[in-house]
């Protein structure tokens, strides 16, 4: 029996535990979210006479070419070569690796150059040609730090409207912005990582990906719930998979006004039900998980540690929560809609036999 995280919870609420876990054998879960720390390691091929790349730009974007003769790394938030940035602010940040990325699996073709400085075994100083996904060898999603495990809830509390990666925040805590799926979100639902490691087989951008270490900033030593879920921002996964089996509908390029540009990653992690207490915590609700409210327009760029109160995700997606006594609008910078249709699709895979869940060789360290 698989059933969605969102499906868990009532079972669990309903049935209790042990009922649930000897019922339940897998719960999905989904979360579609902008995730900067994402990019693409690719090789575009030997040219004749051949070549050794120094700089790299697709599209016009620069990528790392510090690897071998015709490796590159694309990563997500790398503007274009020309773009203006925050020059005029709010900058618009309409292209950059992420856009370069969905486009790469949407088939379109991308302008690839490549300038080198010559030697005996690679003579070509220069590259210039058009390329599709299918004809490059060989293409890598290789993101270092993506599907964190819970987020802050961002206010602002200047005087002036301020721009984020969190979006834009209005001025003396009018808005408030949070990115989770809640309930939904992958780590959230096996808070000390039973489940999820190197080699865990997951929905990634589409197609299947891998969990290959833990992620950087992975930080799961932070306050949790009597539930065992974090109460601030902490555990993240390192994933790869096949660039040529994703989609554009699951890796979109975003462009974030007076931040930059980043790309939307759809990711979902099966969790098997191996014991009771797996079964608890795949059926905690919206209501039962919380995250902190932080003040982004003085504190966290002074890396100032302070919150303003604790919210919960039930209270998040009712659209206002309450911060210094005052009615605040939230929005989400994460799909709701999208992380269902990931947990429903990853659900459909495993019950057509389309999708065989891997063990992990070792577990993420929840300390």
């Amino acid at each position: 029996m698989v059933v969605t995280a969102e499906e868990m919870v009532h079972i669990v609420r309903q049935e209790g535990k042990v009922k649930a876990a000897a019922k339940v054998d897998v719960v999905t879960t989904g979360t579609f979210s902008p995730m900067c720390s994402s990019g693409v390691m690719f090789n575009f091929g030997h040219t004749t006479p051949t070549t050794k790349a120094a700089k790299v730009w697709v599209n016009n974007v620069p990528a790392y070419a510090g690897l071998a003769a015709v490796d590159a790394y694309i990563g997500a938030t790398e503007p274009t070569e020309d773009d203006p940035l925050n020059k005029v602010f709010p900058g618009e940040f309409l292209y950059g690796g992420g856009h370069v990325i969905e486009d790469l699996v949407a088939g379109r073709k991308v302008r690839l150059k490549a300038t080198g400085y010559g030697t005996d075994c690679y003579p070509n100083k220069l590259l210039e040609k058009e390329v599709t996904l299918a004809e490059l060898p060989y293409a890598l999603l290789l993101n270092p730090r993506n599907c964190y495990q819970n987020y802050n809830c961002a206010i602002n509390l200047s005087d002036k409207t301020i721009y984020t990666y969190m979006g834009t925040l209005k001025s003396n805590g009018r808005s408030a912005n949070y990115c989770s799926a809640g309930e939904l979100s992958p780590l959230l639902n096996d808070p000390y990582y039973q489940t999820i490691g190197l080699g865990t087989r997951i929905f990634l951008g589409g197609g299947v990906g891998y969990v290959t270490w833990q992620g950087t900033q992975h930080n799961p030593a932070v306050p949790r719930s009597d539930n065992g879920t974090p109460r601030r921002a902490a555990g993240t996964i390192m994933v790869q998979g096949d660039l040529k089996g994703m989609s554009p509908r699951w890796l979109k390029g975003v462009s974030v006004q007076g931040y930059g540009c980043s790309l939307a990653v759809g990711i979902g992690i099966p969790i098997p039900i191996l014991n009771e207490e797996l079964a608890a915590h795949t059926g905690v609700s919206d209501a039962e998980l919380f995250t902190q409210v932080m003040d982004y327009g003085y504190d966290y760029a002074n890396r100032v540690n302070r919150n303003y109160g604790e919210v919960s995700y039930a209270q998040l997606k009712s659209g206002t929560i309450q911060v210094n006594g005052q009615d605040v609008p939230t929005a989400p910078l994460s799909s709701l809609v999208r992380a269902r249709e990931i947990a429903e699709t990853l659900k459909r895979w495993i019950l057509e036999d389309k999708f065989i869940l891997q063990q992990p060789v070792f577990t993420l360290p929840d300390k």
